[in-house]
């Protein structure tokens, strides 16, 4: 289970995604994820799963990887679904006692499933297409107004992606550790929720004990090639607009346009 968890990694390659500017990358994703939540009609909701789905197959990274990612939280996912299935007006098509089925429920259900499935996968778009050098330095640039009210604003971009690039190290050692485990005779997968519970505590502590090795040994690195955070730091490559990055911010404008013309006429479904 583990395994299928591909978060933070980077796959190289030359696709008109992993192309654009990091800057317009992250801006972009931050514009999806509004405009996800602010679709309130199908139309509005298809017209942004249907560019999501668009920007997944652009990358030209096997979707395969993708529904992996997936695969590690679809239980939540449809879990949650369920519970909005009961929480919607209008008469109920099925009850059960207290428990009943609406028309609303079913919406409310279709909305949250395809909204947080769009979420994720265009957020593991940034991860797959986007270095984390490369995202390090967009996230500085971004956030460089905020210098004036004295913000570390470079510290914070490099803790945000130290850690992002960290989670499959984490998630590795996280499997060899219960493989190690199971090799002496660990239990794991049996028993009650407790008993499972209780018998994944031995994994947690070799796991910190991992986890705080790897930052001494990454702050003793950083240390020897005299790192000293944002100030006076040059970089080797500088961030310029190409025509590619204008014309992306052009498309995903008239689609948030079409979003927002959508739910001024159309009419919104039963919740």
């Amino acid at each position: 289970m583990l395994s299928d968890i591909t978060i933070g990694q980077f796959f190289p390659g030359k696709s008109i995604i992993h192309r654009l500017d990091p800057r317009v990358k992250l801006s972009l994703l931050l514009a999806f994820i509004i405009f996800i939540f602010a679709t309130f009609n199908y139309f509005s909701l298809l017209l942004m799963v249907f560019s999501v789905f668009a920007i997944v197959l652009m990358t030209k990274i096997p979707v395969k990887l993708y529904f992996k990612s997936l695969k590690s939280i679809i239980v939540i996912v449809i879990f949650t679904s369920i519970i909005n299935l009961f929480y919607g007006k209008g008469e109920p098509i099925w009850q059960w006692g207290i428990i009943k089925l609406t028309v609303g429920g079913i919406n409310n259900a279709v909305f949250v499933l395809l909204r947080i499935v769009s979420l994720i996968l265009v957020s593991t778009v940034l991860t797959y297409t986007t270095s984390p050098t490369q995202l390090t330095d967009a996230m500085e640039n971004l956030m460089s107004p905020l210098k004036v009210f004295k913000f570390p604003v470079h510290e914070v971009a490099m803790m945000m992606t130290i850690a992002l690039r960290f989670i499959p190290t984490l998630l590795d050692e996280t499997e060899k550790i219960i493989n190690a485990q199971k090799a002496r005779g660990a239990s794991m997968d049996t028993g009650s929720i407790i008993q499972r519970i209780k018998a994944f505590l031995p994994v947690l502590v070799p796991l910190l004990v991992s986890s705080f090795r790897r930052a001494y040994e990454l702050a003793t690195a950083m240390e020897c090639r005299c790192y000293h955070g944002g100030e006076g730091r040059t970089r080797m490559k500088s961030f310029h607009l190409s025509k590619l990055d204008y014309i992306s911010l052009s498309i995903c404008a008239i689609l948030f346009a079409g979003v927002i013309l959508s739910n001024i006429f159309l009419p919104a479904p039963i919740k």
